[in-house]
């Protein structure tokens, strides 16, 4: 995602949230690569779904986030991972 993407998620968070709060994230990854989002999230409980032929795993984790920035700051992370949505 480019910069402008990420100031106008950081706006709409803001709008739609009251920092602090749990955040939800959900992520489609392929089955290979699950393990790097996995170990984003080591000291969090994650839970998976894999797709119907196996080739993509859904990882959801919902945690205490202080900032719409923290938010964004995972985003950013999680963007370097072939292959992945975030939804």
């Amino acid at each position: 995602m480019k910069d402008h993407i990420y100031d106008s998620l950081k706006e709409k968070l803001d709008e739609q949230y009251s920092w602090p709060m749990l955040y939800m994230f959900k992520f489609i990854v392929p089955e290979a690569k699950q393990e790097k989002v996995i170990d984003m999230f080591k000291k969090h409980e994650l839970s998976a779904r894999k797709s119907k032929n196996g080739n993509y795993v859904s990882l959801t984790a919902q945690i205490f986030m202080r900032s719409s920035q923290e938010v964004i700051d995972v985003y950013k992370k999680a963007s370097a991972i072939e292959g992945l949505i975030a939804l």
